[in-house]
């Protein structure tokens, strides 16, 4: 699936959190709430995402756990919520609509 037709949220207007991906971790960004998305890109190691919405998708284990909520990082790019710290084993921004 080309990036162009991958589906997302539109990210809110305003503020949204800013968290951690865990250490030593190079995180898969997809096109998509799956892991069957394809790969649009990798985040470098100990880097901050932002979360614009979140939507379950595929259940991951991670280091933070296991979780079937994914994160919407930007258009067209969700990460699995169990990679990143965001101090809550539930969702913490908007539901993706």
């Amino acid at each position: 699936m080309p990036f162009s037709w991958c589906w997302a949220c539109r990210p809110p207007h305003g503020g949204h959190p800013v968290a951690p991906v865990a250490p030593d971790v190079r995180l898969n960004f997809r096109c998509g709430p799956r892991t069957s998305y394809t790969i649009v890109r990798v985040l470098p190691e100990g880097a901050g995402i932002p979360i614009f919405c979140q939507m379950p998708g595929t259940t991951v284990t991670g280091p933070y756990g296991t979780s079937n909520i994914w994160d919407n990082i930007a258009n067209g790019e969700f990460v699995a919520d169990a990679y990143v710290n965001t101090g809550s084993d539930g969702h913490i921004a908007s539901r993706c609509g």
